[in-house]
């Protein structure tokens, strides 16, 4: 056989084609004398005396014709040929398109391999997928790279696709001692020794009030929000756990050496062999990464455990893999009410995505005080509504005239035509409104503690304490551009590519400049919303429908908001590549530093996008419009846009409850849509050319390949929804009490969907690890700082709260006694509105007010929100005293508020230790009994082989020395 192993293979394919062949396959080992086989499943009909002839020959009830070969030798030659290459497949006949046949050979295929989980012996797990085609023009790169894997100990198998004979499968399977070796290498912690739990003792009356409180609970439901299937036995989080090391092996707690590392440490063990594995001679021609880019492979991901369905339940059946115990108990859409089971979800997806989930869990949860508190805020807006001396006011002012609200066919209106826009705008201006802002400022500093505290919690349990990242590669785009010019790297002594000081910064002004420019189109698209609103409030003023000409104001909001939505979306699309564009340009040297740089851009490109009309409605709609008879106009022909008679306040309401409300649907349909709509689309492809049962038959390989990516840039989209949506509820919920509330609904259904979309229509990510959830906790904290400020500005400037609370302490009945109610509030709508002689208007037409009628009578004045001098004063149109105790006020209050709210963030944040007490001496504890236990265990082991010598050396004299 080692002689002439080819001609032994060749000369068998002849004699089993001239046999007669009866119903039964053949499965030949053709073993050389170094131990190597190939295996040769022929999946011929043989006969007795094919088994008589070849005694090493054994059956196997598998029905097909096709020729199966497997190599798993070690030559060392670089000539492989592709025709070789060709050989070496366990599926290498053509491609028959009958239907009948390929769907019965497809389901014995997928029987004997265990449904694609193991290679062909059924023995060796797959841990890890690599996809090419043979049509690939880098040929000799992926060869010399598959025989340096091979070099490493990985085994290998190849397969080519059922559906398309020019992509081929190789998988890759880490054996027991390539996992030991990488797992002290990479110092992986593995689990030792069982813990052992002590309880405090606790005060006698404690002890009654916690029985007397558990006797409560008995009466009622036994954790409805908890799974109730029994979840696998996690061992990790019941022992303690060592940095693995070979020569102490026997202190691990290894029941298994199959199990003894899971699937998604395999997989990262062998994700990091091949990111190290070289693919061409040169310093830096090494890593999975850089053939991915240049086309050597279509594909890298692990397999998923199996099927997330089944037809039995988990209550009653149990759960036939992770990923279907995850789909039941965390993906499915029935158990939304339930806990995310984060300890499995970090087993199966990584730290990294198990943190993600943790922190939005964690965000959804503490959304609950906060929309409780602003639903609460909203009502006692709603149940004052009836005592509300303002609406009172507007709602009985029939006798009160306002001025036109644009040039052109805007007629004179009634005050009381403004009554139902004034009791809205009571439901989210009232007196709990600057309660709720520093509730809201205190919450984002609360959320962002417990925050530190649960992180720290998550990195004890998943054993994340110790862990340091390892020192990044180099990006090919970095080391491509700089590699004529090195210097010595200070942590690993190599030399590296070199990014001259100059170059460096340079890059970093032109991309500053790039940042800049996008946010001039931002403003530029504002302008455009506003030009415009400036335009459309006077065409649906002479609108036919009576509807919108009565509402001409909330109709040109409403569409303006649409219109605004529509452009926040386009521009969002050509954000991400400018943004791409100067983040390449920038040259960063690592991919951390790029993703960082890539993801503060797309956060301040989409932040002001999102943002900027806001913005302008809150702090500059109608507060530089001037008067009648003066006002500002954009370029010398529109008159800016102003407030409406009740206030700016309802604009500002309209445009987030819009915004948010379509984002975030927007964004869920996208999220969801796009990948059930791939995968439909695959699906429908596939039962079309290979039958109905096609996809059911194939191996796990072939499933997971039909699957969608994940997406590009990781996480990056999903962290990026939820912290514009913080952004939205923190940063003017002063206006919008029921963001909160709006959030919190978005977010269950949000959690949700991200699993379903994980578990079911993305291939499996690769699991990798993170302490944290990096550069998105300072964009939150920043966010939080700025919530305050622009919550006193929403507060003092866009609110009717300071100029009420002005004229009630000095202009109003209750001037200067101290004190302020609703009864201190009449004949305020009066004192914040002047007067304006008809007369004195601009030469510019008005349709009604030719003649300066309303309603058939003669208009002579009307009234306008400001404080002014009436027309017969010595000062016609100029400010009030009461204008400028308005804006010393407005401006007091800013700085009294930011200063408490901020003093109030900073003395919780101190007050709140970033690692909680007990978690705190756990780890001491655990650092003592660590360094106990393997003490005791190596003076045990010492103590074994001391009396293993001395059994060994008794009954034999040996003089003393």
């Amino acid at each position: 056989y080692e002689e002439n192993n080819n001609n032994i293979v060749n000369n068998s394919l002849n004699i089993f084609n001239t046999l007669k062949l009866t119903q039964s396959s053949i499965l030949i080992h053709l073993c050389k004398f170094d131990s190597s086989c190939i295996v040769l499943d022929l999946r011929l009909e043989c006969s007795e005396n094919v088994c008589l002839l070849f005694p090493f020959v054994c059956a196997a009830a598998v029905k097909d014709v096709n020729v199966l070969l497997e190599s798993e030798r070690t030559e060392d030659s670089s000539s492989l040929s592709r025709a070789e290459d060709n050989s070496s497949l366990l599926n290498a006949a053509p491609h028959r398109s009958t239907t009948d046949d390929n769907s019965k050979s497809d389901t014995s295929n997928a029987e004997v391999r265990n449904n694609g989980l193991c290679f062909i012996d059924e023995k060796r797990r797959i841990d890890y997928i690599l996809v090419y085609r043979k049509s690939s023009a880098q040929t000799e790169k992926r060869e010399m790279f598959e025989r340096n894997i091979r070099a490493e100990g990985l085994h290998m198998e190849k397969e080519a696709s059922l559906t398309n004979s020019d992509v081929i499968f190789l998988k890759l399977h880490a054996p027991w001692d390539v996992l030991c070796r990488y797992a002290e290498l990479m110092n992986i912690r593995m689990p030792f020794r069982r813990k052992i739990f002590y309880k405090h003792r606790r005060h006698k009356f404690m002890s009654r009030m916690e029985k007397r409180i558990n006797k409560f609970r008995g009466f009622l439901p036994r954790k409805p929000m908890k799974f109730t299937a029994s979840l696998p036995d996690l061992e990790e989080g019941e022992s303690f756990t060592a940095p693995f090391s070979r020569s102490r092996i026997h202190h691990f707690i290894i029941h298994n050496k199959d199990t003894f590392f899971n699937n998604a440490t395999r997989s990262r063990i062998v994700h990091h062999i091949l990111q190290r594995v070289k693919y061409e001679e040169g310093k830096n021609k090494m890593g999975l990464n850089r053939l991915l880019n240049n086309n050597s492979y279509e594909a890298a991901f692990p397999l998923h455990e199996g099927s997330y369905h089944s037809k039995n339940p988990v209550r009653t059946h149990g759960a036939e893999n992770h990923r279907h115990l995850l789909y039941e108990c965390w993906a499915w859409w029935g158990v939304w009410y339930k806990y995310q089971p984060l300890d499995l979800i970090r087993r199966y997806f990584g730290e990294k995505i198990g943190l993600y989930f943790a922190w939005l869990g964690w965000y959804t949860g503490m959304l609950f005080p906060a929309a409780l508190v602003g639903l609460l805020v909203f009502l006692y807006g709603l149940f004052t509504l009836e005592h509300c001396q303002v609406s009172k006011e507007i709602c009985e002012a029939t006798d009160i005239v306002m001025c036109p609200i644009c040039d052109q066919y805007c007629p004179y209106l009634r005050l009381s035509d403004s009554c139902i826009y004034a009791k809205v705008t009571h439901l989210f201006d009232n007196g709990a409104t600057v309660f709720f802002a520093v509730f809201m400022a205190v919450w984002a500093t609360v959320f962002l503690e417990f925050w530190k505290r649960r992180r720290a919690v998550l990195a004890y349990d998943w054993d994340l304490v110790d862990w340091e990242e390892e020192e990044e590669e180099i990006r090919p785009q970095f080391e491509a551009k700089y590699s004529k010019k090195e210097r010595m790297n200070p942590i690993s002594g190599k030399p590296e590519p070199y990014q001259a000081f100059t170059d460096k910064y340079s890059r970093l002004v032109v991309s500053a400049s790039g940042i800049f420019f996008m946010i001039l189109v931002v403003i530029a698209a504002v302008f455009g919303i506003v030009i415009y609103r400036v335009i459309t409030v006077s065409t649906f003023a002479a609108f036919g429908w009576a509807l919108i000409r009565n509402n001409s104001q909330v109709a040109t909001t409403g569409t303006a908001v649409c219109i605004n939505f529509c452009v926040i979306m386009l521009l969002n699309v050509l954000y991400e590549k400018v943004a791409l564009l100067l983040t390449n340009l920038e040259q960063p040297r690592t991919e951390s530093e790029w993703e960082n740089s890539f993801t503060l851009k797309m956060f301040l490109f989409q932040f002001v996008n999102l943002n900027s009309s806001t913005f302008y409605i809150a702090f500059f709609l109608g507060r530089f419009t001037g008067r009648p008879g003066a006002y500002l106009r954009l370029i010398n022909r529109w008159k800016l846009e102003e407030c409406h008679p009740s206030g700016c306040l309802i604009d500002l309401c309209l445009q987030m409850g819009i915004i948010m409300v379509l984002k975030q649907t927007w964004n869920n349909v996208i999220e969801l849509g796009s990948p059930i709509l791939q995968n439909w689309w695959t699906r429908r492809r596939l039962r079309k050319d290979h039958g109905p049962s096609a996809k059911s038959a194939f191996p796990q390989w072939e499933r997971d390949f039909n699957l969608q990516p994940m997406n590009e840039y990781g996480l990056f989209d999903e962290y990026l929804e939820m912290i514009l949506q913080f952004g939205f509820t923190t940063i003017f919920v002063a206006a919008f009490p029921l963001a909160p509330l709006l959030a919190l609904l978005n977010n269950i259904i949000e959690i949700r969907l991200d699993a379903y979309k994980f578990v079911t229509q993305w291939r499996r990510p690769l699991p990798s690890q993170a302490k944290d959830i990096g550069i998105w906790y300072g964009i939150l904290e920043g966010i939080g700082i700025l919530a305050v400020i622009t919550n006193a500005f929403v507060i003092a400037v866009t609110s009717d709260f300071i100029p009420r609370l002005v004229y009630a302490y000095k202009y109003g009945p209750c001037a200067g006694q101290g004190r302020a109610g609703e009864g201190c509030m009449m004949g305020y709508v009066n004192a914040s509105l002047s007067v304006f002689r008809v007369a004195d208007f601009e030469g510019r037409s008005h349709p009604k007010t030719n003649g300066s009628e309303l309603f058939g009578e003669a208009v002579e004045y009307c009234r306008y929100r400001d404080y002014r001098e009436p027309p017969d004063s010595t000062d016609p149109y100029s400010y009030t005293l009461q204008f400028w105790h308005v804006l010393a006020a407005r401006l007091a209050f800013i700085i009294v508020f930011e200063h408490m709210v901020f003093a109030i963030k900073t003395l919780i944040a101190y007050l709140i230790p970033d690692l909680p007490k007990d978690l705190r001496d756990r780890m001491r504890r655990e650092k003592y009994l660590i360094q106990e236990m393997m003490y005791e265990a190596e003076l045990e082991r010492l103590q074994k082989e001391k009396n293993e010598r001395r059994r060994r050396g008794k009954g034999q004299h040996k003089e003393w020395p």
